[in-house]
């Protein structure tokens, strides 16, 4: 297995978020200075220089389909684009908190594009022209995470002290459960099935809505600030030290068996898991970027070094390429090779 260098960009800043649009073909890139830039994959051109949010900008999303792309700042509001053209075509002002976080509902025949986004303790659903679709009432405390059921029919909000689940459609809140710290990830396992935190206390904590059970993994050197599951929801790759944790989610769940560790020489900043096949990418804060498969025996397969310390690990939709954001602005993209 090789990662090769396919391409390579510079920012004029931090870069603080990267994603593929849906069919693969551009990369986007946002600065913390604010800026966005849209890349070919196949040559690294860059299309298009979005302005993007003057104070700085936060995240980014694309559509589920289309070249639709969603962007949120410090400035308080989210800002909607043609990728493709590379033109503005919506905003929507949301306040003066920051928008820190972003979601599209994943795509299901019948179903209008429907972008969550969070500012301070407000979560709304916003339509693809940036019209206000439904304001929920404001969370206990600022909002730190979201994550859409991969069925698109609920999404799960996370804040201090706890989750709330709340329906797609009719906007009520199907399950809360109470967390007694601050939660800082969180996602769903792809079949639906687990419900995953990352946490300030340091721990990972699991909830099986359909139970309501839940399960609790503590003993991590630091907080849990990265969550990924592989596409068969066996695996769940976790940060929280020097070594990213893998830990077996089939049967009755990963309580009471011990992890894999896959050890760095340096904290683990990001891991994340292919969309359909089954290598991981971890990073550590000493610029080192690792792939392993977790069902190999020897489960490291290679290893590249970045200049700088990674910021984001992003898979290409078809799983090809991997594309890596890094603190010095830079952004790398890797063909996987085997």
């Amino acid at each position: 297995m090789e990662l090769t260098k396919h391409w390579a960009a510079q920012l004029d800043d931090y870069a603080i978020d990267l994603a593929w649009s849906a069919d693969g073909a551009r990369l986007a890139a946002a600065s913390a200075a604010g800026g966005i830039g849209v890349f070919e994959t196949p040559t690294g051109t860059r299309t298009a220089l979005l302005p993007g949010h003057a104070d700085g900008a936060n995240v980014l999303g694309w559509a589920p389909s289309g070249h639709l792309l969603a962007s949120g700042g410090q400035d308080g509001t989210v800002k909607f684009w043609d990728g493709a053209a590379g033109q503005h075509t919506a905003t929507a002002q949301l306040g003066q908190a920051w928008i820190e976080h972003l979601a599209w509902r994943p795509a299901a025949d019948g179903q209008r594009a429907t972008l969550a986004a969070a500012a301070g303790r407000e979560l709304v659903f916003l339509g693809a022209d940036g019209s206000v679709r439904h304001r929920f009432k404001p969370a206990p405390k600022t909002l730190s995470a979201l994550a859409w059921h991969p069925g698109g029919g609920a999404l799960a909000a996370a804040y201090f002290g706890g989750v709330c689940i709340w329906d797609a459609d009719d906007h009520l809140a199907q399950k809360e459960y109470a967390y007694g710290n601050g939660i800082h990830a969180l996602v769903w396992s792809p079949d639906g099935r687990w419900l995953v935190s990352g946490n300030q206390d340091p721990s990972v904590h699991l909830w099986l809505p359909e139970s309501d059970t839940e399960l609790h993994m503590s003993g991590y050197e630091g907080k849990v600030r990265f969550l990924s599951f592989d596409c068969d929801s066996h695996w769940l790759a976790t940060s929280g030290g020097r070594d990213a944790c893998l830990w077996d989610c089939s049967g009755e769940g990963p309580e009471g068996r011990e992890p894999t560790m896959l050890p760095h020489e340096a904290p683990v900043c990001s891991v994340r898991f292919q969309h359909q096949h089954g290598l991981l990418a971890t990073a550590a804060q000493d610029g080192v970027v690792q792939l392993w498969s977790p069902e190999r025996p020897k489960p490291l397969r290679a290893t590249v070094r970045m200049p700088s310390k990674a910021t984001k690990l992003v898979w290409s939709p078809d799983d090809r390429y991997l594309a890596i954001g890094t603190e010095k602005g830079s952004v790398y993209v890797l063909r996987c090779e085997a």
